[in-house]
């Protein structure tokens, strides 16, 4: 996939294409919907797919006291996206110049004379241009003036193996952040499409795993992707080479020894006895994936306490990733 940041980067003999438009955090289930249709028209048409989005996130702009966290990292949402069979991403640095924009100046510029589109497939709730106030209808108006074909994709709705009270709700990057919030990873795995991560660098910690033998990965306070409910999860860790290890992982602010800020650290289970002595993950950036929540985080009397908890929680974490299917990618 080709990625293009910005209009100036995109080659001027570029086209014909087909385009999609959006923020596409998470890029869950209903990206995915409305991005395998982009791609099939794309081939159906010998053009190059490609999809438009955002940095930063439009809300982080216009309401930065409100906006939404993210649910994943760029490095993340670009892989992802990848992962779709786009031809091409064009990230498009969002700021108040560029809001400013008409409906039709907007797709003028970007849509016709940058990519040279011959259609465009969208979902019915697309919203672009000033004021978001260019929808689908405006899309459609546009592309018989300017000469191109407008698809649009019905929304992705309740989840085939959901859970029935879910009464057809639309997948969105809202529901997935519900989900995470109250530590149900599960479900956020369904509407994803896969287990939700995160991602960044393995920093010294305060070493009171390793002092209870339960040593951690403890991830730096900027690590990219939407933090989960406090709690312990199992779930999987990926070093730089591209390893995937077993983790018992815990969110949380260490409240048996009265922490204060939250942290992400991943302790890996059955490793190979020569690795352990030499197992060092410190200044590596690596990947956490949520699998399942096993418990809420909770203050224990005393170390003693604690140490029988995790060890439970390791064995609870070692049945839970022995049927996890996640884990052979």
């Amino acid at each position: 996939m080709y990625y293009w940041n910005g209009l100036a980067e995109v080659p001027a003999g570029i086209g014909p294409t087909v385009v999609t438009i959006g923020n596409f955090d998470g890029v869950h289930v209903g990206h995915q919907h409305v991005l395998d249709r982009l791609v099939k028209v794309a081939r159906e048409k010998d053009a190059a797919a490609v999809a438009i989005s955002f940095d930063p996130h439009p809300a982080q702009v216009h309401r930065p006291e409100t906006a939404p966290e993210l649910i994943m990292g760029p490095l993340d949402r670009r892989e992802a996206l990848a992962a779709t069979g786009l031809d091409g991403l064009l990230m498009m640095h969002y700021d108040l110049q560029l809001a400013s924009l008409s409906p039709e100046e907007f797709v003028r510029q970007v849509f016709v004379d940058g990519l040279h589109v011959c259609a465009v497939v969208i979902g019915h709730d697309v919203r672009f241009g000033r004021g978001n106030s260019g929808d689908l209808e405006t899309m459609r108006r546009l592309g018989a003036e300017l000469g191109f074909e407008v698809q649009a994709v019905e929304d992705f709705g309740a989840l085939p193996d959901g859970p029935a009270a879910s009464g057809g709700r639309r997948c969105s990057s809202t529901w997935i952040r519900e989900a995470l919030r109250s530590g149900d990873v599960r479900t956020a795995a369904r509407l994803l499409g896969r287990t939700h991560r995160m991602r960044g660098e393995v920093i010294h910690g305060a070493a009171r795993g390793r002092e209870l033998g339960f040593p951690t990965a403890n991830l730096a306070p900027e690590a990219s992707g939407l933090i989960p409910a406090d709690g312990i999860y199992a779930g999987w860790l990926v070093d730089e080479a591209g390893t995937r290890w077993p983790a018992a992982i815990s969110v949380g602010s260490n409240p048996t020894f009265d922490g204060v800020s939250r942290q992400v650290e991943a302790h890996v289970i059955d490793r190979p006895e020569e690795r352990i002595s030499d197992f060092d993950l410190y200044g590596q950036h690596v990947v956490v994936e949520f699998v399942e929540r096993l418990r809420g985080m909770v203050a224990y009397t005393g170390p003693e306490a604690l140490i029988e908890q995790m060890r439970l929680d390791v064995a609870r974490t070692r049945d839970v990733l022995s049927t996890d299917s996640s884990g052979d990618r």
